[in-house]
């Protein structure tokens, strides 16, 4: 069935345009409407096609398309794991496990959330429906993530992304506890040009901010929660190494260590942000997994 999304106009919306009603209302953003207005019922008011400059009065209906409309899968749906924590018509929120992608690397990869999510779809017969990630974690990062159910949410919640309105609070465990114990870090990133896949701290890079605050200490570990300003490859691991602690058992910016943990020790552990849709605070946590928490027990 395709999905569409409706508003029915308020008394305070009469005689405004079609494209500001859907922005102020459904929380659409200008590409999408651009994108969606040249479909034969991208927009209906009443029933009828309507242009964006048409002028609505109370009691109306639009009834929008958000679909994605004569587009083919380029990720296979395949079989897997999810831990789904929140899901609706419009996106889904998950808690990544360790050692998983976010996305296919070559398009015969069926391992990846990418692939377990459209396996999901078809199983409850959400047809249609394809990957849009909002934000991405790394392979060995757990946690909170966000995906998108089609184009026009996926493209408002992109828009939140390093505002205020979309929040990301991280908790990693480093190797000793970072001076001051709480302050930010801000340090350009780059890719490293003798690594494949390393970055690094460089005057030449692009602006990275980073801030921290030293939760507790146990022993030669510290429990730092992170957010982040900017969302750089790899950017709370080049900034903790940067500043000297890096990641207990990060095996690229510090020292592997898999009978400690094998995987760098970053959890996403908060997120929130308001719905693509209906405009609602959406708040979740979820708690630090048992491989970091044995690193840095609590007293």
């Amino acid at each position: 069935m395709e999905r569409r999304v409706r508003h029915t106009v308020t008394a305070e919306q009469a005689g405004m345009r079609v494209d500001a009603v859907l922005r102020e209302s459904l929380h659409l953003t200008g590409s999408v409407i651009r994108r969606i207005k040249w479909l034969p019922d991208g927009i209906l008011l009443d029933g009828e096609r309507a242009f964006v400059n048409a002028l609505v009065a109370p009691g109306q209906v639009l009834d929008v398309a958000v679909d994605d409309p004569g587009r083919t899968p380029r990720i296979l749906p395949a079989p897997g794991a999810l831990d789904i924590r929140f899901e609706d018509e419009h996106l889904v929120v998950l808690n990544k496990q360790p050692g998983v992608l976010v996305h296919p690397v070559v398009p015969e990869q069926t391992d990846t959330l990418g692939n377990f999510l459209l396996w999901h779809y078809q199983q409850t017969g959400q047809a249609g429906t394809l990957f849009h990630p909002v934000h991405r974690l790394d392979r060995g990062t757990t946690g909170l993530l966000v995906a998108a159910k089609h184009p026009s949410a996926q493209t408002a919640l992109k828009e939140q992304l390093h505002t205020p309105r979309f929040r990301r609070v991280y908790l990693a465990v480093t190797m000793g506890a970072p001076e001051p114990p709480e302050g930010a870090v801000d340090a350009p990133i780059r890719k490293d040009p003798a690594s494949a896949i390393a970055h690094q701290v460089h005057p030449d890079g692009l602006p990275a901010r980073t801030r921290y605050r030293v939760l507790r200490t146990s022993g030669p570990y510290a429990l730092v929660e992170l957010v982040l300003d900017t969302g750089r490859t790899h950017q709370i691991r080049v900034h903790m190494a940067h500043l000297g602690h890096p990641l207990a058992g990060d095996f690229l910016y510090g020292a592997e260590d898999r009978q400690l943990i094998p995987r760098p020790a970053l959890h996403s552990y908060h997120l929130s942000f308001q719905h693509p849709v209906t405009g609602g605070e959406m708040d979740f946590t979820q708690p630090l997994p048992e491989d970091m928490g044995r690193l840095v027990p609590e007293t």
